[in-house]
């Protein structure tokens, strides 16, 4: 007789199946410090993300790929100095990736622990996660979208970018706002 103490799995909120992303209703946003005294706000305009979701939390499973060049904090000219060698170094570090490795939660909170690459560099992240919901979409061909927001934060110095100490803060705080679209039949 064994005694397994373990919460049963919460059912998923979205079905199975290969969710596509909405690229036009999704975002990858970041915030920083300035001078230890405001926030340098920014976004990533190239990235993909793949959702598969199983039936249990255990078998969903999410990838990303961000292209650092994309890089947009509103100022092309600091953002061609972040892109330059000594600062992010985009030529030696054109990605960041991301890949699950757990997912846990129910109804509206979940975390999703992964593993988060830039350039030759892994450590484990986790990130909060917001379900937005499920809704149909009322126009031709809409389909059933599902909303994310996945909140998280990182070091800079643990992925090798301890470059401007002072006048970049150490933390970057992330903001996912995802949107993914139903597999057909599902």
């Amino acid at each position: 007789m064994t005694n397994d103490t373990r919460t049963p799995a919460a059912p998923l909120p979205i079905a199975p199946g290969a969710w596509a992303l909405d690229p036009f209703h999704s975002s990858v946003n970041f915030t920083i410090r300035h001078l230890g005294i405001a926030k340098v706000r920014g976004r990533f305009t190239g990235f993909d993300t793949e959702l598969h979701v199983g039936r249990t939390a255990e078998e969903v499973r999410v990838t990303s790929t961000i292209d650092l060049a994309s890089i947009d904090t509103g100022n092309a000219d600091r953002d061609a100095h972040v892109r330059a060698s000594d600062l992010l170094d985009v030529a030696k570090r054109p990605t960041m990736s991301f890949r699950s490795t757990r997912v846990s939660g129910a109804g509206e909170d979940w975390t999703m622990e992964g593993e988060l690459t830039i350039g030759d560099v892994t450590r484990p992240v986790t990130l909060a996660v917001e379900f937005g919901g499920l809704v149909d979409v009322p126009t031709e061909g809409g389909g059933r979208h599902a909303g994310f927001e996945a909140t998280g934060e990182i070091r800079r110095s643990e992925y090798g970018l301890d470059f401007a100490p002072g006048l970049l803060g150490e933390v970057v705080k992330i903001q996912l706002d995802m949107q993914f679209v139903e597999p057909a039949g599902a």
